[in-house]
């Protein structure tokens, strides 16, 4: 096996992993039957991203995109559809999944139509990819802040970060070998927002160890 095979591979497993951590919130709300202290954008915006990339693995002809993204949105899809069945906001949810889907359509016609096959329908669907997986790495810094601030890495879960990192890091190194940018470029943020949580996963959980277990009276 070259390196080229087992970069793929890992990329694979880890994308794979990560979106299953979504797993977890699809058994709460069937347990539940609810789908309150859930998010629903998270699972919106990466069933998107994952569509995004699915056009660019087609386009580029790289089956480790194209498979991964397939899986990818086959999950957010199912995620979707159990979030609706459970979730009270039943009009607020329809409408983004409605909006989302009409983003999409648009962007898919704009795409097909305006711009001529080649590199630059390729740089284009790049650029537009990287930049929305680059927003969705860094959209959780403002909750870091919060965390910071009271010293609870509670609302953090440490499965889905070790995750994002080995994952940020098996895309970077494997657009690096393909010197495609648009695979490496906006990947490199995950690895340090990821690098970012297991710190403060350490530096809280050593505090919070250290504390002593008693109330003085």
């Amino acid at each position: 096996m070259d390196l080229m095979q087992l970069l793929s591979w890992a990329c694979i497993v880890f994308t794979v992993g990560m979106f299953s951590t979504g797993l977890t919130d699809l058994k709460k709300m069937r347990e539940t039957k609810s789908a309150d202290n859930i998010q629903f954008l998270p699972f919106l915006f990466t069933c998107l991203n994952n569509l995004g990339w699915l056009y660019y693995g087609l386009l580029k002809k790289d089956q480790t995109i194209v498979f991964v993204n397939v899986i990818g949105a086959l999950l957010q899809i199912l995620y979707i559809i159990v979030y609706l069945h459970y979730t009270t906001q039943k009009r607020l949810v329809t409408s983004q999944t409605v909006a989302a889907g009409t983003v999409l359509a648009c962007g898919w016609f704009y795409f097909t139509t305006f711009l001529p096959e080649g590199d630059s329908q390729l740089s284009q669907l790049g650029l537009t990819c990287s930049v929305i997986t680059v927003s969705m790495y860094l959209s959780p810094l403002t909750d870091l802040v919060g965390i910071v601030r009271s010293g609870d890495v509670q609302r953090l879960s440490f499965p889905l970060t070790v995750a994002t990192f080995f994952t940020s890091t098996s895309w970077v190194l494997y657009g690096l070998q393909l010197h495609d940018q648009y695979i490496w470029v906006p990947n490199t943020p995950g690895i340090f927002t990821s690098l970012i949580r297991l710190y403060l996963f350490w530096r809280f959980a050593a505090v919070k160890q250290s504390s002593p277990a008693y109330r003085s009276m």
